[in-house]
């Protein structure tokens, strides 16, 4: 095994790092160090606000700048919902009659109304007309806390919002801004009243991030920093318009090559060949994961996406997608197994 082989491996049994390294002053061009700074001030806003996340938040915010939206599995008391607000309050615009807001949270029950997130239309006597009253789903960054808690429908009726960005009453389409975001939760443990996100629902989200308990150090600086953390204002804030124009720059400066297409395509044939996968990932998978790698690349610095970014990213990416043949199996180990083989196998073609 080659040098550059080892070290993918190693990167994709690994954890994600906890730092967000950026380029030095002038190794990126202009229009990406630009990113860069956006990227860097809504990472420093949030981590002001939640300790102990750094890999969650720079997968969360990798998400945002490649226009995805991400569901977290966790445990109560975690932090999603602080995190999911010092998002959204990082994010500036000005109040505005059409009933957008910043951020909305909006807590999944068995007994929610698709109407209770959509928005409905209601009669205004004083008029004599009907108007449409935006839902909660109206937002920039929408916590969609523990969404298999509500029934198929309500959950369908996210589909449309998340994939075209817009939602349908009274036949009436009514559109979302550039920047909506869904940030969804859901219990692993407690499995009482809950309905499985059916495959569909489970292909609208660029990653699932599975959250595991912050360390000794990060749980005591909760504690110490708990009324500032919740009474202070966020450190900085960006425009949507900003976040719409870094994705066009990411779109446009981070190159792709032939390889890096040809080995997403390598990794989707071996897990629908894989026998322990029954359902295997879509093409819809690979080409959101192409934005997604690519804002990876430029928070390490990069204007070019190489196989260890697909390493890194490889199981938020596509875990979540795979319909395995036995419940027992692990999902992320078997797109662990794949990657691993895909990219030792071109390595060693490319070195033959």
């Amino acid at each position: 095994m080659s040098a550059t082989t080892s070290r993918i491996v190693r990167t994709s049994l690994v954890p994600l790092r906890s730092t967000l390294p950026m380029a030095e002053t002038g190794s990126l061009p202009g229009p990406l160090a630009d990113v860069q700074t956006l990227i860097r001030t809504l990472w420093e806003s949030c981590r002001a606000r939640v300790q102990g996340r750094d890999e969650v938040i720079r997968l969360i915010l990798t998400a945002l700048f490649a226009d995805g939206h991400v569901l977290l599995e966790d445990h109560p008391g975690s932090g999603k919902t602080t995190l999911a607000k010092a998002l959204g309050e990082s994010i500036r615009r000005p109040a505005a009659a059409d009933g957008f807001a910043s951020f909305r949270r909006i807590q999944f029950t068995p007994d929610l109304l698709p109407s209770d997130v959509t928005g409905t239309t209601v009669f205004d006597p004083k008029t004599g007309s009907f108007a449409f009253r935006p839902g909660p789903i109206f937002a920039n960054v929408v916590l969609a806390d523990e969404i298999n808690r509500t029934s198929p429908k309500v959950q369908a009726a996210l589909l449309e919002a998340m994939g075209e960005k817009q939602v349908t009453v009274d036949n009436t389409t009514h559109r979302l801004e550039d920047t909506f975001f869904v940030l969804a939760t859901q219990n692993p443990h407690d499995l009482v009243g809950t309905y499985p996100l059916p495959r569909a629902q489970l292909d609208r989200f660029l990653y699932k991030v599975t959250m595991s308990y912050i360390s000794r150090e990060s749980e005591l600086a909760v504690l110490e920093r708990r009324a500032s953390a919740i009474s202070g204002p966020p450190a900085a804030q960006v425009a949507p318009e900003a976040i719409a124009a870094a994705r066009g720059v990411l779109e446009r400066e981070v190159r792709i090559p032939t390889a890096i297409k040809e080995c997403l395509v390598d990794i989707s044939e071996a897990l629908r060949a894989d026998p322990r996968v029954r359902q295997g990932i879509s093409t819809r998978s690979l080409v959101q994961a192409m934005p997604a790698l690519r804002a990876w690349a430029v928070l390490e610095g990069r204007d070019t996406v190489t196989s260890e970014d697909v390493a890194a990213l490889a199981v938020p990416l596509f875990a979540h997608r795979l319909a395995l043949a036995e419940s027992s199996l692990d999902a992320q180990g078997v797109v662990r197994d794949c990657v691993v083989a895909v990219l030792a196998r071109r390595d060693g073609a490319a070195r033959s």
